[in-house]
């Protein structure tokens, strides 16, 4: 209960922020009419900021060479300054207190739903404007190159259409497992449906890995986030959001089914939640716990994980499905918020850039996210024949599913968690009730979002 608490007073501050927002446009910035804009006219202007999320030393090295290499090339003087701005919530909440003021970053990261959050306020630029343009748009040769489904991500019906961000990379929910274990066990493959997985999972329970590094032995360890909530229910063959109606559907069928599932492999003592803070990536690593589910780009983190381990064989697989496997693919955004023309076409360029080929092949082999370009794939084959857990990932992407860009949902996201954690810790909740209550605050929060709109 203290939990939804929090989330309702959340919501009801970040909806006051947006509509103060709303009301009070910066007063030293004009207002922009994008659609009226002759670009040919407009000078980018040279010093312009990123604010981004990344870290670690390769991917910090590889933005810093981006970075470098756009400013020392391109021919408009532009000077662009990348500022790490803390994790996505830190910047969620930062961009609040900023929309619509001379403040903003020239171009800011942000997942499809945070964005459509800001949206609310009309502070982001519609990068339609400019796409198509003769002198500064994207060829369309490019448009085309781009996977399809990464490039649609970010035109938002909810707001005619706008194209609000560009996709520099995207990562998957992927099925790690232990391959030697599932040997020993008798298998020659990973699960390709729910009832293997429960097989296989409780098997490993009872039998540990010989390799194993460090006591104990676990089938499979369920981290609490959205995320997998919603590859899960995709792997039942649901959806956790209608498109056609714009509802949520937490409570689907599919949804039940497979948290009944997922309550019954931890009564039966096959399951567990993580512990700790990618203690599933460690306890992997060390050869006890057969499966986990997590992000592609996790990748690099697993196979240090596994080298300075057990040192096994492993790979990923899509998770065990009902039917067609249907794969949760998400990965933030760039997106630029409403400044004024020249500030906005010079983020544009570097977005251009960001997203070329070369820099595309750069960022994904540093950062072991997937590009977003289809002929990037060519041009990175001795990367995936050296990876191949890489490119087992990258093979699964003809299976992508989204979860929704709705204004709210990091609110729904919230409550989801403390929902799917309740279920699986105490199998005598009835999994139907407590997910029929999930949707109808999801749908409430989600009207009271739109009602924005009106």
């Amino acid at each position: 209960m203290k939990r939804k608490l929090f989330s309702l007073i959340a919501i009801v501050m970040v909806a006051a922020m947006v509509l103060s927002a709303c009301g009070t446009p910066a007063t030293d910035t004009p207002p922009v009419e994008e659609g009226g804009v002759d670009w040919s006219t407009v000078t980018p202007a040279q010093n312009i900021t990123f604010w981004h999320q990344h870290t670690g030393e390769d991917r910090e090295a590889a933005m810093e060479k981006i970075v470098n290499d756009f400013n020392s090339t391109n021919e408009y003087g532009i000077t662009l300054t990348a500022e790490y701005a803390g994790g996505y919530g830190d910047i969620y909440t930062k961009m609040l207190a900023l929309l619509n003021t001379p403040d903003v970053p020239d171009i800011v990261v942000g997942y499809q739903n945070q964005i459509a959050t800001y949206q609310l306020a009309d502070a982001f630029f519609d990068m339609n404007t400019v796409i198509n343009d003769s002198v500064y748009g994207m060829p369309q040769a490019d448009q085309d190159d781009f996977i399809d489904a990464f490039f649609q991500q970010d035109v938002y019906p909810l707001y005619d259409n706008q194209r609000l961000g560009l996709a520099p990379n995207r990562s998957m929910e992927v099925m790690y497992y232990n391959m030697d274990w599932l040997t020993e066990l008798g298998y020659d493959g990973p699960p390709t449906t729910p009832e293997e997985f429960r097989e296989m999972t409780c098997a490993a329970s009872a039998n540990p890995f010989s390799g194993a590094m460090a006591e104990g032995s676990m089938g499979y360890q369920l981290s609490i986030d959205t995320s997998r909530f919603a590859s899960w229910t995709y792997a039942f063959g649901g959806d956790i959001y209608d498109g056609t109606t714009n509802q949520y559907t937490l409570n689907s069928p599919e949804a039940v089914a497979a948290f009944e599932f997922l309550q019954d492999l931890f009564a039966d003592g096959c399951a567990r939640l993580v512990s700790e803070n990618y203690g599933d990536q460690s306890d992997f690593g060390n050869g006890t716990l057969l499966f986990t589910v997590g992000s592609s780009s996790g990748l690099p983190f697993y196979t240090s994980a596994v080298e300075g381990g057990a040192n096994f064989e492993w790979s990923v697989a899509a998770l065990p499905s009902t039917g067609t496997p249907k794969q949760d693919v998400y990965g933030a955004s760039v997106s630029i918020p409403k400044s004024t023309p020249e500030r906005q076409l010079a983020a544009w360029i570097f977005l251009k850039y960001y997203t070329s080929p070369e820099v595309q092949k750069l960022w994904a082999e540093a950062s072991g996210y997937f590009p977003v370009r289809k002929s990037v794939a060519d041009m990175m084959g001795d990367y995936m024949a050296a990876n191949p857990t890489y490119k087992a990932s990258w093979d699964l992407l003809e299976y992508g599913w989204f979860e929704p860009a709705v204004p709210g949902y990091d609110f729904v996201r919230d409550e989801i968690e403390v929902v799917m954690a309740a279920v699986v810790d105490d199998p005598t909740l009835d999994v139907q009730t407590e997910f029929d209550t999930l949707n109808e605050f999801g749908n409430r929060i989600l009207a009271e979002q739109l009602e924005q709109l009106n």
